[in-house]
């Protein structure tokens, strides 16, 4: 029996896209509020006996959370035989620590509801900074989809002579990576954080760089405040205008637009969470995970 992908909302391209390269069938679902904001879902396609595969980006995931759920529970209550989590940009990993007294400890919170209602999940590059692995936070088998080799595609495509530049020492581990794959020189910058939109970048040695077009990557552009800082630092010193990449463009608010008037010559993301700056595409990678993950 083949296996069946369900897409929440949003998700629909990206979930038959999937299904289409494993010669698997999308669900008709009709998935929606009712006036008092109380979720409705029905599945229309049979679930008894077959492995289901729920397809559901999570980069507005309050929104989400109700409705993925409780497609979880009725995928298991309607007789699936499996239930697995295509979570490309997965939510939730910021606050890994109690950082002052009394504050909740997020990840944690959201992966005990997740192991719980999934058998099996996967995900593109989340942001592991004090765990360094998924399994010690998630207790089911899980699998993470590493963009840097079609990143590095891309550069090696689009940028003439790059140097990767990282705002800080988070983006290591991805400026790193990339720079791997595609034998590049790389940068880390330092950043000081005051608050959520209150950031401070220093560090460029601009005199060894010159005739270089500096190419800005970090895992998440959310409010941009980090990326925006980093390409004035680099416009004072009289860089060429940046290329800035992003591996999930959340883009909170004018995020993506603040970011091109700020003086990025271009931004790009993955096609991780849809949005017009989708450059990148990933989908043979998550579908060569989830290949992997539907034989165990």
């Amino acid at each position: 029996m083949k296996p069946l992908f369900v897409a929440l909302p949003g998700n629909m391209e990206l979930a038959t896209a999937l299904a289409s390269s494993l010669d698997a069938e999308v669900a008709t679902t009709n998935i929606r509020q009712f006036p008092d904001g109380e979720s409705y879902l029905r599945f229309d396609t049979a679930l008894e006996g077959r492995d289901v595969v729920i397809v559901c980006t999570l980069n507005r995931p309050d929104a989400l959370a109700m409705p993925l759920f409780f497609a979880a529970d009725a995928c298991r209550d309607l007789g699936a035989a499996s239930i697995g989590l295509v979570a490309p940009y997965l939510a939730y990993m910021r606050q890994d620590e109690r950082f002052q007294p009394g504050e909740a400890v997020t990840s944690r919170y959201f992966s005990t509801m997740i192991s719980r209602a999934f058998d099996w999940m996967l995900c593109v590059d989340p942001h592991l900074h004090r765990f360094a692995r998924l399994d010690a936070l998630y207790s089911i088998p899980s699998q993470i989809v590493h963009a840097s080799e079609s990143i590095a595609v891309w550069v090696a495509s689009n940028v003439v002579n790059p140097v990767l530049v990282g705002p800080d020492s988070e983006s290591e581990q991805w400026v790193a990576a990339v720079a791997t794959s595609a034998d590049l020189p790389y940068v880390i910058l330092e950043k000081v954080r005051s608050g959520d939109r209150d950031v401070a970048v220093s560090g460029w040695q601009s005199q060894n760089w010159v005739n270089h077009t500096p190419v800005v990557l970090d895992d998440i552009i959310s409010t941009a405040r980090t990326m925006i800082e980093t390409v004035e630092v680099l416009l004072r010193a009289d860089m060429a205008a940046p290329v800035c990449i992003g591996i999930h463009g959340v883009f909170a608010d004018n995020a993506h637009d603040d970011l091109l008037r700020a003086g990025a010559q271009q931004v790009v993301t993955c096609n991780t969470i849809p949005h017009m700056s989708n450059g990148i595409d990933v989908t043979a990678l998550l579908a060569g995970a989830i290949a992997t993950m539907l034989r165990t």
